[in-house]
């Protein structure tokens, strides 16, 4: 463990746990949403937050983490610009995050953990497992430093990166709060899309919050049997389970829920599937995207 590891990552901390940490340290409060706007340009260090006195920029630096990832690798597509970032964590673990321009505004798929545990067989970025789960600030950082990096502004926010986000449930609920709070970069909620493998209670749990974003089921079979050899978490929320918490995510937040199906060929793309994926959605406000599957070594 290093000196760093003890540190609290202030890119995590809300400008109102901002004001009573500056409280606590005998700083006036009204230096929060000074900080945080720093914070959210992004910086790459305490110093270069100007409008603060060299001795508050010294505490900040002996209290905190400021997080700032590096680029290990970008990869650009010659066909539509789409920009992939392999990103350096302080700790030395590595996380991808891609860009992609649209006529509509810019999106940016994250990640939300290192590796994954759900085991999804046609994914890839479970092979190796769940190493640790990424903070807020970490998953904002992937954000901030596209921006930065690319010198676009980030329009559309997508959670389809490595990991479960609802996994991950604390870290990726504090995000949503920070990436969309007026004294930030505030990009709205319903401009937010996050996926989930269908981690049932999870659902549950997120609809309470009564949030404005788009839920995306990766949903992939209509039928226990095809879905259990997919995806093993549906060995603990079967098909019925995760409907019956997407009917109470709608009835909750009356956000239309989108479902992710990726045609796996011989197993999920049979013309009885098709029928059973309609009857099962029959009635439902929903959105289904079919997914080409690409191969995974």
């Amino acid at each position: 463990m290093t000196e760093k590891s003890f540190k609290t990552e202030i890119k995590c901390l809300s400008v109102a746990e901002l004001k009573k940490e500056l409280a606590d340290m005998g700083e006036k409060p009204f230096r929060a949403k000074q900080i945080f706007k720093w914070l959210h340009q992004p910086v790459g260090s305490f110093d270069e937050m100007t409008d603060l006195s060299k001795d508050l920029r010294a505490k900040l630096s002996e209290r905190y983490l400021l997080t700032v990832p590096k680029v290990v690798r970008e990869q650009v597509s010659k066909v539509d610009g789409t920009h992939k970032y392999l990103w350096q964590l302080h700790d030395g673990d590595c996380v991808e995050s891609v860009l992609m321009r649209y006529e509509h505004g810019n999106t940016v798929c994250v990640s939300t953990q290192v590796g994954c545990r759900m085991g999804c067989a046609f994914c890839a970025s479970g092979l190796l497992g769940l190493k640790r789960h990424l903070s807020a600030g970490e998953i904002l950082d992937q954000i901030l430093f596209i921006q930065k990096d690319s010198g676009l502004p980030v329009n559309n926010i997508v959670l389809m990166g490595t990991g479960e986000p609802l996994d991950n449930y604390d870290n990726v609920l504090k995000f949503l709060h920070l990436v969309s709070c007026p004294d930030g970069i505030n990009i709205g909620q319903r401009h937010i899309s996050l996926s989930t493998s269908g981690l049932a209670d999870r659902i549950e749990q997120l609809a309470d919050e009564k949030l404005q974003i788009t839920l995306s089921i990766s949903l992939h079979a209509p039928d226990d049997e095809s879905r259990s050899s997919m995806m093993p978490v549906n060995r603990s929320y079967p098909i019925e389970r995760l409907m019956k918490a997407c009917n109470y995510y709608f009835d909750t937040t009356g956000r239309r829920i989108s479902y992710e199906y990726a045609m796996a060929r011989g197993k999920s793309d049979r013309p009885w599937q098709a029928e059973m994926l309609a009857a099962l959605l029959k009635g439902r406000p929903s959105h289904v995207n079919l997914i080409p599957l690409n191969p995974v070594k």
